[in-house]
């Protein structure tokens, strides 16, 4: 929970400003892969999947992401 002292502080820094230079220096989230938007997709796999999975990325120095997508590439080609 939020407490009236934490909410307090909080517009009492909003009503003195924020350093516009700071808040665009300071990066938003993930860097993108491309021009268009990416979207997540969630997947059901058992244990078994996930472990060959991990050994695969594991194996290539990949992201488990990278890795599902390396793989849907090799499929869809």
């Amino acid at each position: 929970m939020v407490g009236d002292e934490q909410i307090q502080q909080w517009a009492d820094e909003a009503e003195a400003g924020y350093d516009v230079a700071e808040l665009k220096r300071r990066g938003r989230g993930r860097p993108g892969r491309g021009a268009e938007p990416m979207q997540v997709v969630a997947v059901r796999l058992t244990a078994e999947e996930i472990a060959a999975l991990d050994a695969v990325a594991e194996r290539e120095h990949l992201s488990r992401s990278e890795a599902i997508r390396r793989a849907l590439t090799h499929f869809a080609a």
